[in-house]
C-alpha cells in the first residue's frame, strides 16, 4: 500500500488535499455540533418558559373562577393546614381545595405532556404541595414502594431545595437542574401562579436531561454522517480531477522514457503555456537537439 501511494503522484496529491479538507471539515463539524446543541437547548428552554407561564396563568384563572363561583373561598384556596392521608410514605395530604383541582386542573396539566419533551407539568403551592399530579403519576397505589414512588406522586409536598425554590419563585421561566427522587436529572422550569393578586405557588415544567442529551447526540450523529458523505464524495472527485490533470505529465514521462531509449523521431506536441506546456516544449527542444546531433554523427 505504501509503495502504491509513493509511486503515484495523483494518490499523494489526493491524500494531501483531502487531509487538509478533513481538518477544515472537522473544525466546521465541531463548530456546527456545538452551535446546534446550544441552539437546541435554547429552543427547549424558551419552549419550557412559555409552557410554564401558560400553565401558571391557566392555573391562576382556574382557582380564581372557582372562588368567584363559590366552589371554595379565598381562604380555602390558600389552605396550608395539610390533612395527612394515612398509609403513605412519602406522606400525602388533602387540602380544602384539592378535590376540585383533581377534576379541573388534571386535564390542563396533562395537555402539556403532549409535548414529548415534557416529563411532568404540575402546579405546586408556596410550600411545594402538589394537589394533583399528571395522570401518568397519579396511578392507584400498588403497595410497592418503588413503583408508587414513580407512578403515584400526587398530593405530596416536594419540599426539597429545588421544589421549594420553584414553588416560591417569582420570576417567569425560572430554570433549575433537578435531581428527582426517581433518579432522573431534569430541567425544572417554573413560573409564579398568582391568585387574586397574591402569590399562590408555581407551575413547574420538567424536561429530562437524558432526553435532551439524546436529542443532541442524534443531531451530532446526523451532522457527522452528512460531513462523512461530503468528505467521501470530495475524496473521489478530487482523485478523479487530479488524475485527469496529471494525464499530460504521464504522457510526458512516457515520452522522456522513449527519448532515453533512443526513440527521437516522434515530435512532442506542445499544448498550452502553463508549466506542463513549458515542460513539453523543453522536451521537444531536447528531442530536436538529440536528433540533430545523431543525424550529424550518422553523416560522418
Amino acid at each position: 500500500m505504501i509503495k502504491f501511494i509513493s509511486e503515484r503522484v495523483a494518490v499523494k496529491v489526493t491524500l494531501y488535499v483531502n487531509l487538509l479538507l478533513l481538518v477544515v471539515m472537522g473544525a466546521g463539524a465541531a463548530y456546527m455540533i456545538i452551535d446546534q446543541g446550544a441552539a437546541l437547548e435554547a429552543q427547549l428552554l424558551e419552549r419550557g418558559k412559555t409552557e410554564s407561564m401558560t400553565g401558571a396563568k391557566m392555573t391562576g384563572v382556574l382557582i380564581e373562577e372557582a372562588i368567584d363561583n363559590g366552589v371554595f373561598t379565598i381562604r380555602d384556596a390558600f389552605d396550608t393546614a395539610y390533612e395527612k392521608i394515612p398509609g403513605f410514605n412519602p406522606p400525602k395530604f388533602h387540602t380544602k381545595y384539592d378535590f376540585y383541582l383533581d377534576k379541573a386542573l388534571l386535564g390542563i396539566e396533562d395537555e402539556f405532556l403532549k409535548d414529548k419533551s415534557v416529563v411532568y407539568a404540575v402546579a405546586a403551592d408556596v410550600n411545594g404541595y402538589v394537589p394533583t399530579h399528571n395522570t401518568r403519576y397519579n396511578q392507584p397505589p400498588t403497595g410497592d414502594p418503588e413503583k408508587d414512588l414513580i407512578l403515584n406522586r400526587t398530593k405530596r409536598i416536594f419540599s426539597d431545595k429545588v421544589g421549594l425554590a420553584a414553588a416560591q419563585n417569582l420570576n417567569l421561566g425560572f430554570l433549575q437542574v433537578y435531581s428527582r427522587d426517581t433518579g432522573e436529572t431534569m430541567w425544572d422550569i417554573s413560573s409564579p401562579i398568582m391568585v387574586k393578586g397574591k402569590h399562590w405557588g408555581g407551575f413547574r415544567i420538567g424536561y429530562s436531561l437524558e432526553k435532551i442529551n439524546a436529542a443532541k447526540f442524534r443531531m451530532m450523529i446526523s451532522t457527522l454522517l452528512i460531513m462523512g458523505a461530503i468528505f467521501l464524495i470530495s475524496f473521489i472527485l478530487v482523485f478523479i480531477t487530479v488524475q485527469r490533470s496529471l494525464l499530460p505529465i504521464k504522457e510526458l514521462t512516457d515520452t522522456s522514457i522513449r527519448l532515453v531509449e533512443g526513440q527521437i523521431n516522434q515530435k512532442i506536441a506542445v499544448k498550452g503555456n502553463d508549466e506542463i506546456g513549458k515542460l513539453a516544449d523543453a522536451l521537444e527542444r531536447l528531442r530536436f537537439s538529440l536528433k540533430t546531433a545523431m543525424d550529424r554523427l550518422a553523416r560522418k
